[in-house]
């Protein structure tokens, strides 16, 4: 979940490697990256233009939608700003990943109706994954909705369980009470815990299914450690 870590530097960047720099090395060892900073504005054309040229073929970016679309406006009266953000994540053009709806705690079931005219007037041509936290959401309910719109659900630091649309969206995010992230070193040995998921990524990626996960600095304290290990175990 991002590359602008200057504190993986001499650890997973080499010294004295300048942060303009960082992303075209990152994209030499892994093939994907969640941006997190579109949750907190948008970026400019410029921007989404520099990160696709800095990358190699291949190479997708996965996103957050801005929060407020999802935690502000809860998905009402934002059809400006979601227009907004598609046309410059666009730019990404063939490097585009899913685009991701993370949405609060108070986001409950009360908002079904809300979610379900929002991901029937999404755009086509993309791909969307929704991340709930609230309790409310009960799988009968929220799953269907998903496989009908072809949205994945988002599965955060448990068992995968089943896909709902033709791809897969894994969050490993830690406890941020326990681990810096900062250290740029492995913090929280999860060796066993990335066994366990290896087994479930691997059905899925038995399954033909494309699979997108993503480490938090919180998880281990050192995501390039994490995604390593689960690609190793994977091949």
């Amino acid at each position: 979940m991002g590359w602008s870590y200057g504190f993986w530097v001499s650890h997973f960047y080499p010294e004295r490697l300048k942060p303009t720099a960082f992303l075209a090395e990152y994209a030499k060892h892994f093939d994907t990256v969640q941006l997190d900073n579109t949750f907190y504005r948008i970026p400019s054309t410029s921007t989404t233009k520099t990160w696709r040229e800095q990358t190699p073929e291949g190479f997708l970016f996965s996103a957050k939608f801005p929060r407020v679309i999802t935690h502000i406006k809860m998905l009402r009266n934002c059809e400006r700003e979601v227009a907004t953000f598609i046309s410059r994540m666009s730019q990404l053009q063939n490097k585009l990943g899913p685009l991701l709806l993370q949405f609060p705690s108070s986001f409950g079931a009360k908002h079904f109706p809300d979610l379900r005219e929002f991901l029937s007037t999404l755009p086509k041509g993309y791909r969307y994954a929704v991340e709930v936290r609230n309790k409310d959401w009960a799988g009968e309910k929220l799953n269907p909705l998903l496989r009908e719109n072809g949205v994945a659900k988002v599965f955060v630091g448990q068992p995968v369980f089943e896909a709902t649309a033709g791809f897969v969206y894994i969050r490993w995010e830690g406890d941020r009470s326990k681990v810096h992230g900062t250290l740029g070193k492995v913090e929280v040995d999860r060796t066993e815990d990335i066994g366990k998921m290896a087994a479930g990524v691997k059905n899925f990626l038995d399954q033909h299914l494309e699979v997108f996960g993503y480490f938090s600095k919180y998880y281990s304290g050192y995501p390039p450690s994490d995604a390593e290990q689960l690609l190793n175990l994977l091949q």
